[in-house]
């Protein structure tokens, strides 16, 4: 089996857009342009092809995702949509996750607990669950985590952000308790969990 180039382009920060049977497109600089003597109309073998993708850019979406990781941790889809901004092909873009993941550089567990014991004096349970959904965490894991390592009393984190907000500002005032309350909710908190501090608070 090969392919044939179809079209060969300039691209971004000195690269060659490069399309392959007028489907498959792939981003080289201009040295592994002509390596691998690519030009309009030329063929490309699989043995070839397979190249360009593992051993030039399975590599280098493998060093990309190594930079990202170094600058933040991330879920793993946060990764893939990350080296899919930057062009890479999904064969490459495996590599590059089954490399950060085997050496641990990766660890969508490792995330959710982190996540968790930093946002958890401010934040429900629910609202952590969904935060991590949000994020590409598989609910199994965020389960587990949320069992391992979240250990806040939620009415006393009801009171606490009630008091950074002087609640209440003015007892009685029923459109503070309901600002106030709703504020809440978008945290995250129950309501059975929220009135009774709030009524106990004034």
């Amino acid at each position: 089996m090969s392919y044939m180039v179809t079209s060969l382009e300039k691209g971004e920060r000195g690269r060659r857009n490069l399309c392959l049977d007028g489907r498959i497109h792939l981003q080289l600089y201009p040295g592994e342009v002509r390596k691998y003597a690519l030009e309009i109309g030329s063929e490309v073998p699989e043995e070839t092809y397979q190249e360009i993708l593992h051993m030039v850019l399975g590599k280098r979406a493998t060093k990309r995702a190594m930079h990202l990781l170094e600058r933040q941790e991330k879920t793993e889809r946060q990764l893939r949509e990350k080296l899919l901004l930057n062009s890479y092909p999904p064969e490459a873009i495996e590599d590059a996750i089954d490399y950060v993941k085997r050496y641990h550089y990766l660890d969508d567990e490792r995330y959710a607990k982190t996540f968790i014991l930093f946002h958890q004096e401010k934040r429900s349970r629910a609202r952590l669950k969904t935060d991590l959904y949000k994020r590409g965490i598989a609910p199994e894991i965020i389960e587990g985590a949320l069992e391992e390592v979240f250990s806040s009393d939620e009415r006393d984190q009801i009171k606490e952000l009630l008091s950074k907000r002087r609640f209440p500002k003015a007892p009685g005032d029923e459109k503070e308790f309901r600002k106030n309350y709703q504020f809440l909710l978008r945290r995250g908190f129950k309501g059975s969990d929220i009135l009774p501090v709030m009524k106990s608070m004034g």
